[in-house]
């Protein structure tokens, strides 16, 4: 770690396989960015810090030494650090993810086709809370444009490698918030129920993954316009959880309908009968196949060359 300038900085050392281009092209959740610019090798991050005590803004660029971090913005590098690793799936070693595709040459196909990928997180369960509610029921690219707009309107603009990017407002500034195009009212008065819950500790990023899945779920539930899909999404996709199946996900299931050649959409346990062989990787692996499945079903498809390690 070191300060340079006005910014500090970083380095995560991959324990296994990583590409940090397929995280900046990931394609939906956190990653579904309204108007965001073609991949020029940096990856920008803007985010509120796991203690809400305000954003950072950070700079990712990947050479043979690993992953560099720039962060402009205060706040205890440390925990910034941990939660840049976390959001990339780098705090975990991912050596034996391999296996999961020795196993299964369906997965071992999706592998190839994406080396390196790790699932990219939303930034903390607060920021996955706060999409949830104002996703529910409406365009997901249109709402990623609100989403953008409200930040940029009351939270922190960063210039990141020669780009604006804006991070989310803290919970604090969200309930000064009284109203937004875009947003009516009852859904600002369910996103202020996600900001007051952050404020009570119930997303806390640390008790959830101390809790057990089923458990975690049914704590996001409390807050009001979640289900069970969409604590699946704050669970499973905030918290950095990687043997968590997610079954209830109608695209995951076509997908592997096509890539197993199943005459129909998999049933539950049909599901977790062939999501058998992915243990302990079965968040990972359908992450990679709603990622790189396109991809192998694709007429045109040709193999990516080798991840950097």
């Amino acid at each position: 770690m070191s300060d340079v300038g006005s910014t500090r900085s970083f380095t995560i050392v991959p324990v296994g396989d990583f590409s940090l281009t397929e995280s900046a092209l990931f394609g939906f959740g956190q990653r579904m960015d309204a108007g965001e610019a073609p991949y020029d090798g940096v990856m920008r991050l803007a985010f509120c810090l796991d203690d809400y005590s305000g954003q950072v803004g950070v700079e990712l660029r990947q050479d043979d030494t690993g992953v560099e971090a720039v962060v402009h913005g205060s706040g205890d590098l440390e925990a910034i650090e941990r939660q840049v690793a976390r959001v990339l799936s780098l705090d975990q070693d991912s050596r034996s993810f391999a296996d999961v595709g020795r196993r299964d040459p369906v997965i071992g196909a999706l592998q190839a086709a994406a080396p390196g990928l790790r699932p990219p997180l939303f930034y903390s369960p607060y920021e996955a809370t706060v999409w949830s509610v104002l996703s529910a029921r409406r365009p997901g690219m249109q709402m990623a444009t609100v989403r953008a707009a409200l930040s940029e309107a009351h939270g922190a603009t960063f210039d990141l490698a020669g780009q604006r990017l804006a991070a989310l407002p803290t919970p604090s500034q969200l309930l000064a918030v009284e109203a937004f195009p875009g947003i009516d009212a009852d859904r600002l008065s369910r996103i202020h129920g996600v900001a007051q819950a952050a404020l009570d500790g119930l997303l806390d990023v640390e008790r959830l993954r101390a809790l057990d899945t089923e458990t975690a779920m049914a704590e996001a539930q409390r807050i009001k316009g979640i289900g069970p899909f969409y604590a699946t999404l704050i669970i499973i996709r905030a918290t950095g959880r990687t043997d968590a199946l997610a079954t209830n996900e109608p695209r995951l299931r076509a997908l592997v309908r096509d890539l197993y050649q199943l005459p129909h959409d998999p049933t539950e346990a049909e599901l977790e009968t062939i999501a058998a062989p992915w243990r302990p990787w079965r968040t990972w692996t359908t992450v990679l196949i709603r990622a790189a499945g396109p991809r192998v079903l694709s007429p045109s498809f040709a193999p990516s060359p080798p991840a950097r390690t």
